[in-house]
């Protein structure tokens, strides 16, 4: 199995930690956020993985040049982004891409099961599957309903349920033929490409923890999560 890791962003929702480091290396206990999610691919059965990167990409690329045992029975590529291209037109700086392969951002610490996922979309014949995750959203006001001047309804601090992208996705080839020939493409643009294609674009919906570090609030969750119980989070 393939993988192809989006790891080239600045990460200005977590400065200042991301003026001196890219977001992938910012660490969860003792390691990289980046290496916790190669880890866990490699338990799975990754073998070859494709990093693109942008931001401090160099130092990036100088850490997994120091590597173990385990994480050395990676093939590891690097594709560089000499603009940003988006979460989705990144990909056209990867050749070969073939086949199944799964995409995710570099910024993720999760126990998803990628065997489940690759296994749910390969049932589906999706040309493309969402890993997503049930997010409540609490609102601290009361909430008007209105049609034209009139209410018609009132909802006092109303909990609001959404169905999250985790920003891990299982990618068959022929979506590829949908991202635009140049310029940035982000990857809700290409969801909507894919669906206006008449693709069918599938959800897997996953219990398992996860944790998006892109702000410093959700960092310190992840932190303090893995120090509780990293046990949860080994491979």
């Amino acid at each position: 199995m393939r993988a192809v890791i989006l790891a080239g962003g600045l990460g200005t929702r977590l400065r200042p930690y991301t003026t001196i480091l890219p977001k992938p290396l910012v660490p969860v206990g003792d390691r990289p956020i980046l290496e916790h999610i190669l880890r866990r691919l490699h338990a799975y059965g990754v073998r070859e993985v494709d990093l693109c990167l942008g931001h401090l990409g160099e130092l990036i690329q100088v850490y997994f040049s120091q590597t173990d045992a385990m994480l050395s029975e990676l093939e590891l590529r690097w594709h560089w982004e000499d603009e940003p291209l988006g979460t989705a037109g990144a990909l056209r700086i990867v050749p070969g891409l073939e086949g199944t392969f799964i995409a995710m951002n570099g910024d993720i610490l999760t126990t998803l099961d990628y065997g489940e996922l690759v296994a749910f979309h390969e049932r589906t014949g999706a040309a493309l599957t969402v890993a997503t995750h049930a997010k409540r959203v609490d609102v601290d006001l009361g909430v008007i309903e209105t049609d034209g001047e009139r209410i018609v309804g009132f909802r006092e601090k109303p909990q609001l349920d959404y169905e999250a992208s985790m920003g891990i996705y299982v990618y068959d080839q022929r979506a590829l033929a949908h991202l635009p020939a140049e310029g940035a493409c982000q990857f809700p643009d290409l969801v909507l490409r894919l669906l206006d294609a008449g693709e069918t674009v599938s959800a897997f919906r996953s219990d398992a923890e996860w944790f998006d570090i892109g702000t410093v609030s959700e960092h310190q969750r992840a932190v303090e999560a893995f120090e509780r119980a990293p046990e949860v989070f080994a491979t």
